[in-house]
């Protein structure tokens, strides 16, 4: 018992230790960096921008000069309604995928030719259609969402065990009663799967998508302080991102774990 405590508080002091270790090579390698290229952005000057733009998130100069919580919260709305869509129509078309191999075949290879298209591709057309940056920025994020989902679902579709699915033959389950019953109670963490992956490639995507769209937004902020040559402000808006993408994975993941039998029963 002694020899299993003192092993976990080994482990939980290198978990520690580790990143702190490789947090002082990256700042030696920064500093490095800094002399080597005229105005590039301190270690010192980074965290001082930093605090200052977290000190008061919320000022709002103008309808384009507001508080990083503003763009911050713009960023968000954009990316949960495009991956909100994407659960809707994913999960469903999943789920088809999964039971039916005519499905399967019918979509198979569409989705197979459109999936490795850059998200980007699509904001010229989804201008022309919309007009407007923030239906632009959800279907550009909601193409890019659904991907993930359907795969992910179709897969833990197929996992179904056999057995469980002549249980609902011997039953005589209607469609619906399987879905429910059988295969969805299987196929859930496998969609949760999907739905971190996508959330997490939607938060990746907004960025650049505000950078080209322009408006309120974290991607945009970040493309305006380049054009106002506040080069310390990109570093900051690069590890607000970072920070937000974080949290959000750790979000997906804690719930995914609330909705797996696996982790239940363990």
């Amino acid at each position: 018992m002694k020899k299993l405590s003192k092993r976990k508080g080994e482990e939980l002091f290198l978990k520690l230790f580790l990143p702190l270790v490789f947090l002082g090579i990256l700042l030696l390698v920064w500093s490095l960096l800094c002399k080597s290229v005229p105005s590039f952005p301190t270690p010192s000057g980074t965290f001082a921008n930093f605090v200052e733009k977290l000190s008061d998130p919320f000022y709002i100069n103008s309808e384009n000069d507001k508080g990083i919580f503003w763009q911050l919260q713009n960023s968000l709305f954009r990316v949960f309604a495009g991956f909100s869509l994407a659960v809707i129509v994913g999960v469903p078309v999943g789920i088809m995928v999964g039971m039916s191999k005519y499905v399967y075949w019918m979509l198979n290879p569409f989705i197979q030719i459109f999936k490795p298209v850059s998200p980007l591709a699509w904001l010229p057309l989804a201008l022309l259609v919309f007009k407007e940056i923030n239906a632009t920025a959800v279907l550009v994020l909601f193409i890019t969402s659904i991907w993930p989902i359907i795969a992910n679902t179709a897969l833990g579709v197929k996992s179904v065990n056999e057995d469980y699915l002549n249980v609902a033959k011997v039953l005589s389950f209607n469609p619906l009663e399987k879905v429910f019953k059988i295969i969805l109670p299987v196929a859930i963490p496998y969609i949760f799967t999907g739905m971190r992956l996508s959330l997490g490639i939607g938060w990746l995507v907004i960025v650049a998508a505000e950078m080209l769209t322009g408006g309120i937004g974290i991607g945009f902020w970040i493309w305006d302080e380049y054009n106002n040559l506040n080069y310390t402000s990109i570093v900051v808006g690069i590890l607000i991102v970072g920070i937000v993408g974080f949290v959000l994975d750790l979000m997906m993941g804690w719930l995914a774990n609330r909705f797996d039998y696996r982790t239940y029963g363990a």
